[in-house]
This record gives structure tokens, C-alpha cells and sequence, in this order.
């Protein structure tokens, strides 16, 4: 496994295990420990994702040693704001069968931001949390967060994949010590993603999958990635990324695929904005 270190010194696991969309809990539980199995020892989940439960029982069933391992939850918008953070993460916690988190993120840029962030630095002077980020923030919003409050995020969790890379949002983050993290790496199969020539034609050189390749592309950016699958075949393919090493060749002409451009929601839509309020109000 090959690490990034935060500014806080704590060691991130560049690859990582996604659970977004696997809310069954069997599905989940059974996925995560195929992901240990695999030799994965970071897992992604949330609060919304309604499977830290799965989560937690699979980490005890596996036997991996909490030392080893690098857990990432996620704070909703509907606990946005300071008291209802603090109970959200004790509700996390127990739910993960944990007894502190390796990282706690923000999960979107609105709601209360700044009440919410100012229980996450409380948290994590009390040393509940190893490391505090944020996710789906865009780079003004990293800065407002920064410029008005005591501790600048770990981590920006950010959809980022070769048609969206987010190229000025990543060096931004670099100048800010922040680690660029990437959810959709795959852009859930949108585009014709595993149809692309370009990335097929890469992975035939090296006798890797379009989802090897693009790993690999994400790990040589200094980019942290946590594909799902639930497929353990699959799996273990994602975790096969650290025998190769793409030329600078390979990194152009994938970076020649970027159409800078979501594949999924623009966060700086009002629309978008509109929607995610309206989950407040349910």
C-alpha cells in the first residue's frame, strides 16, 4: 500500500474501499469483508449511506486490528450545526462499533458548514477524530471554511474521474495542504467510460483493466481513491495497482480525456442548492 501523509502527520491510505450505494446490509457486510480479505484497510461510508451498521459488524468479523485500519464516515446536512454534529458522530461512532475515527468529513458545502465544522474541531482536539475534511466543496467554499475558523481540512472528498478532473480544484487544494480525494472514479460507467479507446488501449500495454488504469492515473496525481464494487472479483482487480506505473505518455493522453465537467450535479447550481434545501425541511 502506498500512503499520503496529512498535514497533521496522520497517513492515508492512497486506495481505499467505497460502500455509496450498498445500503442492504448482507450485501454491504459481505462486500466490505471481501474488501479486507483483499487487503483493503481504509473504508469509505456515511451517514446517508445508511450501511455504517454493515460497516462496523464486518470490521469486528474480520479480525483486522483497529491500528490497521483507516475509517471514513461522513456527517449529513440534516445534522448540520454544532449540538447536532456532536450526537451524529456519538450515533456514527456506536453504529461502527468504534471508539474513534480516522476521518470525519463534512458531507456538502450547505446547511450550517461552519456550526457543524466547529464540532468536528472539538472532536478532534478531544482526539475522537485522527483527521477532519470535507466533501463536495468547491474551492471558495474551502476557503471560507479555512478563513473562518481555526483548523483547515485534511481532506476534500471531490468527484473527480479522467472525463472530470478537476485539474485547478486539485492544485488549489495542494497550495492549501488539503489532500484531494476522489469519489466516482469509474464516473459510474457514464460517458461510455468502460468503452473509452484510450483508456483500453493504455491497459492493454500494461495488461491491466480500464479501472486498473484509471486507479493507477488517480494514484500517480497524488489523488486518494475508494472505488466500489460488490463484486469480489472486481475487488480484488481494483485493489491490483501497485505493480505498474503509467508513463508520462499514458498520464497526457488520459489527461486529454478531461471534459471539465460533472457527469452527475453542479454544486453552484441554484437548482442544486434549491434541492438539497428542500431535504432540510423533510
Amino acid at each position: 500500500m502506498e500512503y499520503l501523509k496529512l498535514y497533521n502527520g496522520v497517513e492515508m491510505p492512497v486506495l481505499g474501499y467505497g460502500v455509496y450505494q450498498v445500503p442492504d446490509y448482507n450485501e454491504c457486510k459481505r462486500s466490505v469483508l471481501a474488501a479486507l480479505e483483499a487487503g483493503y484497510r481504509s473504508i469509505d461510508t456515511a451517514q446517508a449511506y445508511q450501511n455504517e451498521e454493515a460497516v462496523g459488524d464486518a470490521i469486528k468479523e474480520s479480525g483486522v486490528g483497529r491500528k490497521d485500519l483507516f475509517i471514513t464516515t461522513k456527517l449529513w446536512i440534516t445534522d448540520f450545526g454544532y449540538e447536532a454534529a456532536k450526537k451524529a458522530f456519538e450515533t456514527s461512532l456506536k453504529k461502527l462499533q468504534l471508539e474513534h475515527l480516522d476521518l470525519y468529513l463534512l458531507h456538502q458545502p450547505f446547511g450550517d458548514v461552519h456550526g457543524a465544522w466547529r464540532a468536528l474541531e472539538e472532536l478532534y482536539k478531544a482526539m475522537k477524530i485522527r483527521a477532519i475534511g470535507v466533501s463536495n466543496f468547491y474551492p471558495d467554499r474551502v476557503m471560507d471554511l479555512i478563513n473562518f475558523n481555526e483548523i483547515t481540512p485534511m481532506v476534500n472528498q471531490i468527484e473527480t474521474h479522467p472525463f472530470y478532473q478537476r485539474t485547478e480544484d486539485h492544485s488549489f487544494l495542494e497550495e492549501q495542504g488539503v489532500v484531494h480525494e476522489s469519489w466516482a472514479p469509474f464516473a459510474e460507467g457514464r460517458g461510455e467510460f468502460f468503452n473509452n479507446e484510450i483508456l483500453s488501449s493504455i491497459g492493454k500495454k500494461y495488461g491491466k483493466s480500464i479501472a486498473q488504469v484509471t486507479l493507477r492515473w488517480m494514484i500517480q496525481r497524488d489523488v486518494v481513491v475508494i472505488p466500489k464494487s460488490v463484486t469480489p472479483s472486481r475487488i480484488k482487480e481494483n485493489f491490483d495497482v501497485f505493480d505498474f506505473k503509467l508513463s508520462q505518455e499514458d498520464m497526457e493522453a488520459i489527461a486529454a480525456l478531461d471534459q471539465n465537467e460533472s457527469q452527475f450535479l453542479n454544486h453552484r447550481d441554484p437548482e442544486t442548492v434549491k434541492w438539497f434545501g428542500k431535504l432540510l425541511k423533510n
